[in-house]
């Protein structure tokens, strides 16, 4: 009898769908879509209520394929990337929640000093909003840091207590950021790979190459790992060289100069670790550098001064036109918005003018000299185009000395992970990962995109997983099969 009646009811709610569908599809033609999202949506509340672990995956899966509201035409005002986003927003949600009620997060994970890093990185960020020139736009940039540490980080730092969760997470992203290679390589090609369309042949899924190439840099090195790892099955492992393939054709074909730096600089990373160079010895040499840097600056910014080479098709002639200063566009326009930021920060060096400021408020502090056939005066063309100047001019010293305790922390983890894992397996893995945060880490001096979902996912996930290794697998001396 039980069996007869779920039947009935299925049956009921098959027949009763249809017909409202097409009722809706008669009379109510522009409810159609938003109505025939309502089985997704259902679907997704039953995996939150019953699985958050697959959620998350549809989330990660989700995020390179995912498409802002403004891309959409559907809004000038509050963006949001869809589907990734909401689904961050419920995630966070649930796990504020469960948190309440249960304190699900591992009490090694929130005493790991990375995590107080990011606990007093976000409680600066609440005072500089308080204080912020636009606090509506600070509000709306700290509640967006919320859902993607939340859903990128907290709940990922759970989640990878199981090892194959990591394999998981990294396979989701790659799989989804090849369909973008796939379909901005087909769109591309249409145009014979110039490279003046690289920009923007990358949306809707991106909103310009750098942010594409930055994807395809930290993923790179993992995908070549994976190859090497013994606890992974031969197919993976052909389907990680597949996906490797496209990542490595994709970036040459991006004209992501800057994607192409950080990869030259994630192998000199793996360089220092064949070699067993600590990171206090990298880091003392680092400071060396800059302060020779400093010493010549004059003579150093003259020399690039003379280089005129632009940025074009051709593969040496992108390479050459990095250091151009004096003529490549978008090389001055970076100077233009670093300038400002640099500007701004005296004015405000303390607290700064709000986090997620800088597009809105910097125009003011343009000189004419250094504008650009590119530059604008009414903050619709991004950002500070530095993780590192940006939370310099909108959260005062404080909020830059507290990005790089980040960066710092990150890479000595990292280093301290591979000299002392145990298990061959997860010290390459450790390898790749820290490989593919140097490659943001590089990328931060040029762009910063971690206000956006796409960057979020992979550099929070690739810290939660650094930080899962040192927690739960530094000791461990095997490991079982993953996939």
């Amino acid at each position: 009898m039980i069996k007869l009646r779920n039947t009935y009811v299925f049956y009921f709610v098959i027949i009763s769908y249809i017909l409202i569908n097409a009722y809706v599809l008669l009379f109510k033609r522009d409810m159609f879509y938003l109505f025939n999202m309502l089985p997704l949506i259902i679907l997704i509340v039953l995996l939150a209520i019953f699985s958050i672990e697959k959620i998350m995956y549809l989330m990660v899966f989700s995020t390179p394929l995912a498409i802002t509201l403004k891309e959409l035409g559907l809004t000038e005002g509050v963006n949001l990337s869809l589907p990734s986003e909401p689904l961050m927003i419920g995630i966070t949600m649930i796990y504020f929640l469960n948190e309440l009620s249960n304190q699900v997060t591992d009490k090694r994970i929130l005493r790991h000093p990375v995590t107080i890093i990011i606990f007093i990185q976000m409680g600066w960020m609440l005072l500089t909003t308080i204080t912020s020139e636009l606090p509506i736009i600070s509000v709306k940039f700290l509640l967006s840091r919320i859902w993607f540490l939340t859903s990128c980080y907290f709940i990922c730092t759970e989640l990878f207590k199981k090892q194959k969760a990591i394999i998981y997470h990294l396979l989701f992203y790659s799989i989804a950021l090849a369909i973008v290679a796939i379909i901005t390589t087909i769109k591309h090609s249409a145009y014979a790979f110039d490279e003046k369309i690289a920009d923007w042949i990358v949306s809707p899924f991106y909103n310009d190459h750098t942010a594409y190439g930055a994807a395809l840099a930290m993923y790179i090195p993992v995908m070549f790992g994976v190859l090497f790892m013994k606890n992974i099955s031969f197919y993976i492992k052909v389907l990680c060289f597949i996906l490797l393939f496209i990542f490595l054709s994709s970036i040459i074909i991006s004209y992501a100069r800057a994607g192409w730096l950080s990869l030259a600089v994630s192998l000199a990373v793996l360089l220092t670790l064949a070699l067993k160079i600590k990171f206090r010895t990298l880091l003392f040499s680092l400071i060396g550098g800059i302060v020779l840097f400093l010493s010549f600056q004059t003579e150093i910014l003259m020399v690039l001064g003379r280089n005129n080479t632009d940025s074009d098709g051709d593969f040496m002639a992108n390479v050459e036109s990095m250091t151009n200063i004096s003529t490549d566009v978008s090389n001055v326009e970076r100077l233009n918005r670093w300038s400002c930021a640099l500007r701004m920060f005296e004015e405000k060096p303390v607290l700064g003018f709000g986090p997620g400021t800088y597009q809105f408020l910097y125009a003011p502090f343009q000189k004419s000299s250094m504008k650009t056939v590119i530059s604008t005066n009414f903050g619709d063309k991004g950002n500070a185009h530095s993780e590192y100047l940006g939370p310099l001019c909108e959260q005062g010293l404080i909020g830059a000395l507290i990005v790089f305790a980040l960066v710092l922390a990150v890479m000595f983890l990292g280093y301290r992970l591979v000299y002392t894992v145990k298990d061959k397996s997860i010290k390459i893995l450790t390898i790749t990962l820290l490989m593919g945060m140097s490659t943001y880490f590089v990328h931060g001096f040029l762009n910063n995109f971690l206000d956006t979902d796409k960057a979020s996912v992979p550099f929070w996930g690739f810290l939660a997983m650094l930080v899962c290794i040192d927690v739960y697998y530094r000791d461990q001396e095997t490991t079982e099969k993953l996939l």
